[in-house]
């Protein structure tokens, strides 16, 4: 049996000078997932953290806990999730000091 797949681009050379959230996506179907970010451009003095978060309805959300990564120049970083229920995002904490970066953020999701 072929296992179903899917990529999402959720952002798209954005750039970003404060904290953020990506656009929900719905991935029920979905058993595993997989986030990848890719820096292009960064000016910080300070990591940026990237977490999953959870929600069941896609208006009300909760921090995953465990998937988590910290972004720290350019390159492409990458977490994976499973047991995430039915919607996700994900969320960028910035450091305190002035912060500019831009990113692609993709998510993988299989069967």
């Amino acid at each position: 049996m072929v296992r179903r797949s899917f990529t999402a681009v959720l952002e798209r050379n954005a750039i970003f000078d404060a904290p953020f959230d990506t656009e929900p996506y719905e991935a029920a179907w979905a058993t595993e997932a997989r986030c990848f970010v890719r820096v292009l451009e960064m000016d910080s003095s300070g990591p940026v953290r990237i977490a999953a978060q959870l929600s069941p309805d896609g208006l009300f959300w909760c921090n995953e806990g465990h998937a988590q990564i910290s972004l720290e120049g350019p390159g492409l970083y990458s977490f994976s999730l499973r047991d995430f229920g039915h919607w996700l995002r994900f969320h960028a904490d910035f450091p305190q000091e002035p912060l500019r970066m831009k990113v692609m953020i993709y998510l993988v999701l299989k069967e």
